[in-house]
């Protein structure tokens, strides 16, 4: 968008001329002046050779009268030149008049027709010298054609024409950007930001400036009315729903897009080869897990009744999507995978299953009908809660221990979508699960950065900052000494 302090929007910014028709003022003395001219010679030394020059409009042009004896040319070559001269006073005289010499679409016929009330003479075409004017559109010769004047040169009407639609701009307002002209209406479509959401242009506040939201990692602009109009926003990419795309609701208050859904985990069942490649990608860090935690896919509620139940640990506010439980509860699991009827899931069917606890880690659950990628790197955060437990790490502050399990999310979302970077080890099992055509799709790859983005910028102080010092300190010392640090010190190390 071009800043607003190179547009310039003008009203009635063009000087309009016409060579062609006559005005009733200019002509009426003229043909006076010719019938007296013409009717006496007595009159044609009227006009002194001594007048000073004449200006034709704000041109500049000179149009100086002849100076020359009487005594040494015939009677024809004078009358031409007394002719000649007329001419060029009387279009000097009509040009001098305070509305100038002007030309408005539409007025040629009113203009004619009084001309011939004051006489029923012919109109004669006024002395320019031809290649004057050039047309700034076209480079050719004006000539006697209509024109108009702006932005310091002239134009013939049709080659006057906005930059954007190539059509001439025939209105008595136009837009400029730089040295480019554009229908005000054009310039709008071109510059004026539009809402991704309803697809109309974005209103201005209450200052008269425009105000709109940006999602920093999609870019989508939207209205601002949009956050509190009750518009479906996507639970795990964060896009608001366009008004020609229909998001499903999952049933627990949750909408998802349909790029999302392309590869949501929707019951446990499908969740499990998923499972098992990330707890083979803790065993390629040398981080084996000792004992099989169970793990489970529930609905929202469910979800938030088992924190309500859970005493250990720290939680995501204001959405919590996963939990490491080390507490003996009875969670309702998703047994049967729903379908899609219509914009909503039907057919779910679900398990109460009570949770006996064996060790530090009783179960790890994880809402349902999240993208694969996201799904996974819930599941390696609570993983990594679940490996702290039994290797005994307790008592860690939240910054410290929620900061190094967003680092292990973070690292699984890397192997998965940058195989071979930092010579992490991707699980195969997972990279031959993804999609049966072959390899993660560019929107999966897309999703999985965002995921990436979501961690790394995230705001908390436990999560977003604990992940930031964690990060650097893994960065720095490795993986293993910083765990160890941790182990001995309950700190990152500095």
């Amino acid at each position: 968008m071009s800043s607003s302090g190179n547009v310039t929007h003008l009203s009635q910014p063009c000087i309009y001329g016409d060579f062609v028709s006559p005005h009733a003022e200019r002509k009426s003395g003229f043909m006076k002046w010719l019938n007296k001219l013409l009717k006496g010679g007595s009159s044609r030394g009227s006009v002194s050779g001594g007048n000073p020059p004449q200006f034709i409009g704000d041109e500049s042009m000179v149009l100086r009268a002849p100076v020359r004896s009487l005594d040494n040319r015939t009677r024809s070559d004078k009358e031409k030149e007394e002719l000649d001269r007329a001419i060029a006073l009387s279009l000097a005289e009509g040009l001098r008049k305070p509305n100038g010499y002007g030309w408005q679409p539409g007025n040629d016929n009113n203009d004619l027709a009084k001309s011939h009330q004051d006489d029923f003479h012919p109109s004669y075409p006024p002395y320019v010298p031809m290649g004057y004017r050039v047309c700034g559109g076209c480079n050719r010769d004006i000539g006697y054609s209509n024109y108009l004047g702006c932005m310091g040169t002239f134009f013939h009407p049709e080659c006057f024409c906005c930059r954007a639609c190539s059509y001439p701009i025939t209105e008595h307002e136009f837009s400029l950007s730089g040295k480019d002209a554009y229908h005000k209406s054009c310039f709008k479509e071109l510059t004026h930001p539009k809402c991704e959401v309803c697809f109309q242009f974005i209103p201005t506040n209450g200052a008269g400036l425009i105000e709109y939201r940006c999602h920093p990692f999609w870019s989508q602009k939207y209205c601002p009315a949009h956050e509190h109009d009750n518009t479906a926003r996507c639970c795990s990419c964060e896009r608001l729903e366009c008004v020609n795309v229909r998001y499903i609701s999952l049933g627990d208050g949750r909408s998802l897009c349909l790029e999302c859904m392309e590869s949501a985990i929707m019951d446990t069942g499908d969740c499990q080869p998923l499972y098992h490649s990330i707890r083979d990608y803790y065993e390629g860090m040398n981080m084996r897990l000792d004992q099989q935690i169970p793990m489970l896919l529930v609905e929202r509620h469910a979800l938030n009744d088992a924190i309500v139940g859970e005493k250990n640990g720290f939680h995501h506010l204001p959405e919590t999507r996963g939990v490491c439980l080390s507490e003996e509860q009875t969670v309702p699991s998703i047994l049967k995978r729903p379908r899609v009827g219509g914009h909503r899931l039907v057919g779910m069917r679900t398990h109460h299953q009570k949770l006996t606890r064996r060790c530090e880690v009783t179960a790890i659950l994880a809402l349902y009908g999240l993208p694969r990628l996201l799904t996974g790197a819930i599941l390696a955060h609570e993983l990594m809660h679940g490996w702290l437990r039994l290797k005994g790490y307790r008592n860690l502050n939240p910054e410290v221990e929620e900061g190094i399990c967003q680092v292990l999310s973070y690292m699984w979302l890397e192997s998965e979508i940058m195989p071979g970077l930092k010579n992490m080890p991707s699980s195969s099992s997972s990279s031959s699960s993804t999609s049966k055509k072959g390899g993660k799709s560019r929107n999966e790859n897309k999703l999985g950065e965002f995921f990436m983005h979501q961690i790394a910028h995230d705001a908390s102080p436990a999560y977003g900052g604990g992940f930031r010092a964690a990060n650097a300190a893994v960065n720095t010392y490795g993986l293993r000494r910083t765990l160890d640090h941790i182990r001995l010190t309950g700190n990152f190390p500095l």
